[in-house]
């Protein structure tokens, strides 16, 4: 039967009976939702349910998944009294019938992957209520760490035994049927597998986080080779909803210990400050680590070196991930101790530039630009204008270095008021920066520009410019992220075709940030087979960056090979 069909025919009339035009199924489950009034809907939903075992029908997997998405999302609708399983007093009931030792047994591995997504999303469930946590605690180091195992090798588990097992005939004929209800074939399976493989690895953290949120395994959980795997899990393009490992770690900064060896780990400070200049998600989230981390006296001296410069370039910020002011806030935290730390003299220039600009930016010029006259405003408006277009003149001929500088001088007299000025003029920078293959300056500038857009990550020329730096410095994740947003800020635009160039990146990062890259990676070279390098960023550039006159072209080609 072809369930996908049948919902597409399903014209209801108020009485509830269906035309003849519909499917011809009396309990059809989809045609029973749409009964508009709802004592009938939940006698006919009650009857569906009681005949359901007496039929042989693999449509019910429709239903099923149906039925498990709506407990999901809406545990407490009580449509559905059935679905009380996800209750805390059905919870205390599986408990006492002995639920956890079997599937304690599942998670450590008794069966196969397939059965460990069950097992530690039902733990998972268990460990959310209070009355059920406890007994579950009793396996609490066992359990903890079986968890972190499962989240750091699930992915490379599930495509050794499944995904790259080409030969269907060697996959586990009720791996293929569970994954694809018996519709698709090879690549539906491999499709489905990589979403199941990402929810294990994410429902395997959820049950982390239960214990985290508690302070419970801290320790445990802070091993450092750990803390490095949750950096590099974030579910995919086939996770829209998870946190992911950024997602812990932000729950491990709330305790101390947490912060300590979470500040002990550069690699891990790095990835935060990536996360925090990047249109993820969960961006607010890097940013909240790193703030955490800042704030406490025991960790903030080991953070600030690397940290300062990457929150520097967001303290124009407004909105962000529901919270407002967070620039301010950015602000407050990084110059929290700036006049103690002037005195003694900083000896990391690169921190001691970041807080003086910042200072600069934050305090200084708005003391001296809140006195300035209307006149004088109009005359830095007119100035700023001019000096962009000299900018441009510059670099349209060629003279990448000189336009550079121009831009410089823009961003100094332009009024910190003039946000959209001031966008332009960041973002003409950044493009000089990549063409003199700087990407960690162009990262700053358009990171800027991001900043100062509105809403926030809005500025076209800004995510293209920043995508090109990320694939420069080699993180495609990141590269990826800007590049959609690019491709969504042109949609909006009502720009009707992508540009080939943003496709072009899309596709090459897509298979580098591929949920199953590192494993097959790893795979490819245990068997010594050669790994495809990723074409340069010379061959995925923007064409239209200078006017089509002859000898200026050739001069900014021949920047771009410097």
């Amino acid at each position: 039967m072809d369930f996908h069909k049948k919902k597409q025919k399903i014209p209801i009339t108020d009485t509830g009976i269906t035309t003849k035009d519909t499917c011809t199924n009396p309990c059809c489950f989809f045609c029973l939702m749409k009964e508009p009034n709802s004592s009938t809907r939940s006698e006919r939903i009650a009857n569906c349910f009681k005949e359901m075992p007496f039929v042989d029908d693999q449509g019910h997997v429709l239903v099923l998944s149906g039925l498990w998405n709506v407990a999901m999302t809406q545990p407490d609708d009580p449509e559905f009294p059935s679905l009380g399983i996800f209750k805390s007093e059905f919870a205390e009931k599986a408990v006492e019938s002995g639920v956890i030792p079997p599937l304690m047994e599942l998670l450590r591995g008794k069966m196969s992957w397939v059965e460990q997504r069950v097992a530690v999303r039902a733990l998972g469930h268990l460990a959310s209520y209070e009355s059920t946590f406890i007994p579950l605690a009793a396996h609490e180091q066992e359990l903890v760490n079986l968890a972190m195992d499962l989240a750091s090798t699930c992915i490379e588990v599930v495509y050794v035994k499944f995904v790259e097992v080409k030969d269907k005939s060697e996959r586990l004929n009720y791996h293929c049927d569970l994954l694809t209800r018996g519709i698709g074939g090879v690549d539906m399976e491999n499709k489905k597998a990589e979403e199941w493989a990402s929810q294990l690895q994410c429902w395997s953290l959820y049950l982390l986080n239960c214990f985290a949120i508690k302070e419970r395994s801290i320790g445990l959980m802070c091993k450092n080779e750990f803390l490095k795997d949750l950096c590099e899990m974030w579910g995919g393009l086939v996770n829209h909803t998870s946190p992911c490992g950024v997602g812990l770690i932000r729950i491990l900064c709330y305790s101390e210990i947490g912060r300590k060896k979470i500040a002990e780990s550069q690699e891990v400070i790095e990835k935060l400050c990536n996360l925090s200049r990047s249109t993820d998600d969960w961006q607010y989230m890097g940013i909240d680590c790193l703030l955490l981390l800042l704030n406490d006296p025991n960790t903030r001296h080991k953070v600030i070196k690397i940290a300062s410069s990457c929150l520097a370039d967001l303290v124009e910020i407004r909105k962000l991930g529901g919270k407002t002011n967070v620039g301010e806030s950015i602000a407050r935290t990084l110059l929290l101790d700036f006049k103690q730390i002037k005195k003694a003299k900083i000896k990391d220039d690169r921190v001691k530039r970041a807080l003086e600009e910042m200072w600069d930016l934050k305090v200084e010029r708005r003391r001296k630009e809140r006195n300035l006259s209307t006149e004088k405003f109009e005359e830095r408006r007119v100035l700023v204008r001019l000096i962009k277009q000299q900018g441009n003149e510059r670099f349209w001929v060629g003279k990448i270095e000189e336009a550079l500088l121009k831009y410089t001088e823009g961003l100094e007299v332009c009024p910190l008021r003039l946000r959209k000025e001031r966008i332009v003029l960041y973002s003409n920078r950044a493009q000089c920066c990549l063409l003199l293959s700087e990407p960690d300056k162009a990262i700053s500038d358009t990171t800027r520009a991001l900043s100062l857009s509105n809403p926030v990550n809005s500025h076209g020329k800004s995510l293209w410019r920043r995508s090109q730096a990320y694939d420069m410095k080699g993180l495609a994740k990141e590269s990826l992220m800007d590049c959609l947003m690019f491709i969504k800020v042109c949609f909006k635009s009502k720009q009707e075709k992508i540009p080939y160039y943003a496709a072009r990146m899309i596709t090459k990062q897509m298979d580098s940030t591929w949920l199953f890259a590192t494993a097959r990676s790893k795979t490819s070279k245990g068997r010594g087979d050669e790994v495809q390098q990723s074409e340069g960023l010379a061959t995925i550039i923007e064409e239209p960056l200078i006017r089509k006159c002859g000898s200026g072209r050739r001069k900014v080609e021949r920047a771009r090979e410097r």
